[in-house]
């Protein structure tokens, strides 16, 4: 057993070795004085004031938030109204349309990404349209829906349904029930289904890629600068991101603990 753990917590600490220390890199370069990648000349913060002068990347990551945050809020509302309806029906119909839900999980970006150009370049040859950014909302909520609904279906399957009947005999319309106490318990799944949508909309390329059309996404207007050279700026800007990411995963990890330990307490 000694051995298992031994085993066990080399592999942990090889593991977020190889995850955190590029990145712990690419931080400590943002700060670099020199453009070098090889050698640490001095500390500045001219990058970060570089970045927030550049107005390529500023609009680029004002659409790429704008685009991330409504698509994650209508991902997440259509996904929990379908993870709902999926679990009301027969358990056969019920595994075939979670099969065909997982389907756009496991598909290759590339393949959604040409599908959702074909799609809207064939839309307007009847509808005089320009891609762009509502061409990308649409295309971001349609590759979120599959993780709201995989987040927030486990949720309702642990749910008591005699719960919600008892609400329903106490004298609460569907609707009051959902909302007062089906609603509270499948939280937690909708939260990650949210976060989960919200990342992989700001992290998306190739989808974005095929679907931006007139719009600009950050990973978009990166990749046009990095065929170019490599700027320290995009070290600043991913350093600002996974700070940002990683605050919003703290805050919801210490809410999610200090639910559990009232909970526990009562």
């Amino acid at each position: 057993m000694t051995k298992v753990k031994k085993s066990s917590k080399v592999y942990i600490a090889a593991t977020l070795f190889f995850l955190y220390v590029p990145i712990l890199v690419l931080i400590f370069f943002s700060f670099n004085r020199s453009k070098s990648r090889n050698v640490f000349t001095g500390f500045t913060l001219n990058w970060y004031r570089q970045l927030f002068q550049n107005d390529l990347v500023l609009n680029a990551l004002g659409v790429t938030l704008a685009v991330a945050a409504i698509a994650s809020l209508c991902a997440t509302v259509l996904g929990t109204a379908a993870a709902v309806g999926i679990q009301s029906m027969r358990k056969i119909p019920r595994l075939v349309v979670m099969n065909a839900t997982y389907t756009p999980v496991i598909n290759p970006e590339i393949v959604t990404g040409v599908s959702m150009l074909l799609m809207f370049t064939s839309i307007r040859y009847f509808f005089n349209f320009d891609m762009g950014f509502t061409t990308l909302v649409i295309a971001h909520i349609t590759f979120n829906l599959p993780y709201v609904i995989l987040s927030v279906n486990p949720k309702l399957r642990q749910l008591d349904s005699s719960i919600y009947d008892a609400a329903l005999d106490l004298g609460c319309s569907p609707k009051q029930a959902f909302f007062k106490v089906v609603f509270p318990q499948i939280m937690p799944g909708i939260t990650t289904g949210f976060l989960m949508a919200l990342t992989y909309s700001i992290d998306d390329f190739v989808i974005s890629y095929f679907t931006s059309g007139t719009s600009q996404t950050l990973s978009i207007a990166i990749y046009s600068m990095t065929r170019r050279k490599v700027s320290p700026e995009i070290n600043a800007l991913s350093t600002i991101l996974f700070v940002i990411v990683v605050s919003i995963l703290l805050v919801m990890n210490l809410k999610d603990i200090r639910g559990n330990k009232k909970g526990n307490k009562k």
